[in-house]
């Protein structure tokens, strides 16, 4: 690992961990900040302990760090409080709701777009570097993981709620009186992973000459024989 790398990756961890300090004081709901920041922790931890043996781009550590930041910012607040409605107000004279007609805070949505956006990528140098697949599989498979880990977080939402209840439960939860709001953060996630890899599909085809054959081959049949019982059977026979 260069040490230009290096210092990048220690920089963007200073500046999350002064960003984490600066908003964990005193946020407007301390038991919520905390249950919102269990994963992140677990996040880090996994991210710092698996750093030598699987270092990611400083485009994937750009991206992680911009989502931990902006879900800091809904963790400081709690999601549905974040103030943003003030901040454009104070900017622009009017507010962001006012401006598009909007009647409940929306900065949930938001993270769960960038949810998608920005750990997609992430997501395909797991699978590009570590189960090695390629052409079409290396889109799809960062975009439906990306999809399948929105719906635990939901699910865990629902979870936390119906432990904790009360205030904590409601905050956490977030709902805003919406009964879709998990399917349409789900969708938001889903999209701006759908982004992500659109992007990065138009970026390598420009650059990448074997493009379309890679995508070719990667839809190929490598193996004509059935397996299910057909492979039971061989493994039984020691074949």
């Amino acid at each position: 690992m260069d040490k230009s790398h290096q210092r990048y990756v220690l920089t963007l961890a200073v500046l999350f961990a002064g960003v984490f300090i600066a908003l964990g004081v005193a946020p407007l709901h301390r038991a919520d900040w905390a249950l919102e920041n269990v994963l992140v922790v677990l996040a880090v931890v996994l991210l710092v302990t698996t750093y030598r043996k699987f270092p990611f781009s400083r485009v994937s550590y750009t991206l992680i760090f911009l989502f931990l930041c902006l879900h800091e910012v809904g963790s400081h607040y709690t999601y549905s409080k974040v103030p943003y409605n003030a901040w454009t107000e104070a900017v622009f004279g009017r507010s962001l709701n006012d401006l598009m007609g909007w009647e409940r805070n929306h900065f949930d949505r938001l993270i769960h777009f960038t949810y998608g956006l920005f750990i997609a990528y992430p997501l395909r140098e797991v699978f590009l570097r570590i189960v090695n697949v390629r052409g079409f599989w290396g889109y799809f498979l960062p975009l439906d993981i990306t999809m399948s880990t929105s719906m635990i977080y939901e699910l865990i939402e629902w979870g936390a709620a119906e432990v904790f209840g009360g205030d904590l439960g409601a905050a956490y939860l977030g709902t805003q009186g919406d009964v879709w709001d998990a399917h349409k953060d789900m969708l938001l996630a889903s999209i701006g992973g759908l982004v992500a890899m659109l992007i990065t599909a138009a970026i390598n085809m420009s650059l990448q000459r074997d493009f379309g054959r890679e995508w070719s081959e990667s839809l190929r049949v490598k193996r004509k024989e059935p397996l299910g019982e057909v492979e039971i059977n061989r493994l039984r026979d020691g074949g």
